[in-house]
């Protein structure tokens, strides 16, 4: 086979797809095989995706050698999209192979090949009885060949127990005692088991192809005066795209001209589309459901939200969570255990007890079959990966094992409030008209603020566009007053917005409507006062209002179990009025160090999970058992925290731990499934029922079922899906 052609970098990370890596057996056969090669080192194994990152030194060793010794061990090697070394032709090319029918791989050439031999034996067997067992000697021998060979090299390149080592053995073992023909069935079930492992865990890896499907091959492009059709990925910063209704988004970017409703679902799994215009920023891979766009690229292909959530998926999916760790190391005493509990049951029967010696090495070649660990090594880290990529379909990005598994086990959930349990802007909560209709008094002061930076200025403004109100016009434009109030001069006369101490200095505040301007701060809102020609016109209050899903989110929380409570930096009134209206205890006005204290103190108790927006609160979120970051796909959302809530909603929680807790849930299945059908036919096996082609098919059938379990995961829907 011909080398792979692409250029070498000496000191640069080169990537390749290695075909037939279906779990992690498979990754440490390639990684400890690629360790003993000099000049190769950072080795990085992904089993979930098929890929192999590595350096290397081509001076020391050439990369013929590393795939090579990739083959050896059964696998082929092939060029991966996503590298810089790689040309886009290179890369369509590995895209098309992910999408090779089974019979044409490796592993499927090979389990027709078995099967054929086996077919040719058996009907050899019909025609000419007297050769049946040259015939199915031949067909054993044939297909065991490559097994042994992969056997060998394994064990040369540091893994002496794999499942070819315990195949060889036990093929060998039962041709010797005369079993050739159970020796033959033997290597076709395997075969076929590996391919079912291969069509399997090529279901796993769905999700990462889904997302990669996400963006469009082309985009329409503005150059020149005229629009052209070129490769999404050769868009560049500052390219001006076209997208028509019905289109995907080829790449960030933002808005420049039009107005439509933007289907996020792909990306965010927010299932409502979302109404953009001009200024705001688009995903790529989100759908244009109405009118024409104009959008100028902001990043390119590589660059974009979906391809940084590949490369976070496919970095989660390679790090292992502490029980694959443990799985692991359990695996490497559990296989030579396992050759020896088999040698005692082929020796102590015949030495001890005089007992038939063909037997007991019957029996012990089938316990040695039946003791392969691939389910067992399997049963983790094919749940952990499904539920990655399940949460990665709902807009929950997690970003490796250990913070899954960690989600499960929280006791407490802390929040930060602005920007996290709050929409992150006020919004006008009450309007008290003191003189005329509460419209005309919201159309004034909109009048007043109109060209106003400020936050409480334009939540105004807006929620009187909302409602359509026809806004006065201001002569000469506002003055503004700073601190403390902006005036207008508009066809009824001077009209001023301003906080209540401003207004105290310029009328005499009755009563009753001192009382009402308490009621309300003490409700943790903001009240300007709206004065015309020298009179209280009225009250506006404003507040940073919870999301819509909190207190149903904190409701869900507090059912599961997990105690719910606000850490904020905000003074005690704002804090506690939220925290009050959403049922749970708030600790205000922390400084980041007191607020790391808080979260110390609150892991005592156990794994704490501490959710804010990935920037002010970055140091709190690193502290925390877990960081969760409400950053609706942002550059710091993305990198500070364990976790990434791309929908911004306070639901997510719920949904990360109900996520979490049935992924282990479905982990202990795993291990409870692969340990019970190994001990059942163990124990079958012992009393002579279980044959050597019942013994691999229990063990194929096992490592099949955990992977289909672990599979369910990708269909998981969380009850608690708060606002969705």
């Amino acid at each position: 086979m011909a080398m792979l052609a692409e250029p070498e970098i000496v000191g640069d990370p080169l990537k390749m797809r290695v075909e037939g890596m279906d779990c992690g057996s498979c990754a440490l056969k390639i990684e400890n095989a690629l360790k003993r090669l000099p000049g190769v080192s950072d080795i990085a194994m992904t089993y979930a995706t098929e890929t192999l990152v590595f350096r290397l030194d081509k001076d020391r060793t050439k990369r013929a050698v590393v795939e090579d010794k990739i083959r050896a061990l059964g696998f082929t090697p092939l060029p991966a999209a996503g590298t810089r070394m790689l040309r886009s032709e290179q890369a369509s090319d590995a895209d098309d192979g992910r999408d090779r029918l089974w019979w044409r791989t490796r592993k499927g050439v090979f389990v027709l090949g078995t099967g054929a031999l086996l077919a040719i034996a058996y009907a050899i067997s019909i025609a000419v009885p007297s050769a049946s067992y040259w015939a199915y000697l031949g067909a054993a021998i044939v297909g065991l060949v490559p097994i042994a060979r992969r056997a060998v090299t394994g064990a040369l390149s540091g893994t002496p127990f794999g499942i070819e080592t315990l195949m060889t053995v036990a093929g060998i073992g039962a041709v010797s005692i005369g079993a050739a023909e159970e020796a033959a069935v033997v290597v076709f079930l395997f075969a076929v088991g590996e391919v079912l492992e291969s069509i399997a865990a090529g279901r796993a890896r769905a999700g990462i192809k889904a997302l990669m499907n996400l963006v469009p091959r082309t985009a329409l492009v503005e150059q020149a005066s005229e629009t052209r059709e070129i490769p999404a990925e050769k868009l560049a910063v500052g390219d001006i795209a076209l997208v028509r209704p019905g289109d995907r988004i080829p790449s960030d970017g933002e808005i420049i001209e039009g107005n439509s409703d933007i289907d996020e679902a792909p990306v965010t799994g927010e299932s409502v589309p979302i109404a953009k215009a001009a200024g705001d920023a688009v995903f790529a891979g989100s759908i244009n459901t109405s009118s024409s766009l104009r959008v100028r690229i902001s990043r390119t292909a590589a660059d974009n939200t979906i391809a940084r959530i590949i490369h976070l998926v496919e970095e989660a999916q390679g790090s292992k969570a502490p029980t694959a760790r443990f799985i692991d190391r359990f695996a490497a005493y559990y296989t030579p255990a396992a050759m020896v509990v088999s040698a005692l049951i082929i020796l102590a029967p015949p030495l001890l007890f005089a007992a038939e010696w063909s037997t007991w090495i019957y029996r012990g070649l089938a316990t040695l079959l039946i003791a392969c660990p691939c389910a067992l090594v399997i049963s983790t880290p094919a749940a952990i990966a499904s539920g990655l990529a399940a949460g990665a379909r709902r807009g929950l990005l997690i970003k490796g094992g250990a913070a899954l598994e960690t989600l499960g086990r929280v006791v407490t959930v802390a929040f930060d409030k602005t920007g996290t349990l709050t929409v992150g802007r006020p919004e006008i909560t009450d309007i008290v008209a003191v003189d005329g209709e509460e419209a005309e008094l919201l159309a004034k002061a909109a009048a007043v603020e109109r060209g106003s930076s400020h936050p409480l200025g334009l939540a105004i403004i807006s929620a009187a566009e909302k409602k359509g109100l026809s806004i006065p016009q201001a002569f000469g434009g506002s003055t503004a007053v700073p601190g403390k109030a902006v005036t207008a001069r508009l066809k009824s006369g001077f009209v001023s917005v301003g906080s209540p101490r401003y207004a105290a200095e310029v009328v005499s505040i009755p009563v009753t409507i001192d009382s009402r301007i308490d009621a309300l701060e003490a409700e943790g809102k903001t009240v300007v006062v709206v004065l015309a020609s020298k009179r209280i016109a009225g009250l506006i209050a404003l507040r940073d209002e919870p999301r819509r899903d909190a207190a149903q989110a904190v409701t869900a929380l507090k059912r599961i179990g997990v105690r719910v409570l606000i850490l904020t930096g905000d003074n005690e009134r704002t804090g506690n009025a939220i925290a009050d209206g959403l049922g749970l205890e708030a600790k205000t006005e922390l400084l980041p160090d007191a607020k790391l204290a808080e979260i110390a103190a609150l892991k005592e108790r156990g794994p704490v999970a501490m959710i804010g927006d990935g920037i002010n609160d970055a140091p709190a979120l690193a502290a925390a058992s877990v960081g969760i970051a409400m950053g609706g796909g942002t550059d710091v959302a993305l990198e500070t925290a364990d976790v990434a809530l791309l929908k911004d909603r306070v639901g997510g929680v719920v949904e990360l731990i109900r996520l979490s807790k049935a992924t282990l849930s479905n982990i202990w299945q795993n291990i409870a499934l692969a340990l019970c059908l190994k001990g059942v036919f163990l124990a079958t096996t012992l009393f002579g029922v279980t044959s050597l082609w019942m013994a691999i098919l229990a063990d194929t059938g096992a490592t099949v079922l955990v992977t289909a379990n672990a599979l369910r995961l990708l269909r998981f829907h969380s009850e608690a899906s708060a606002g969705s």
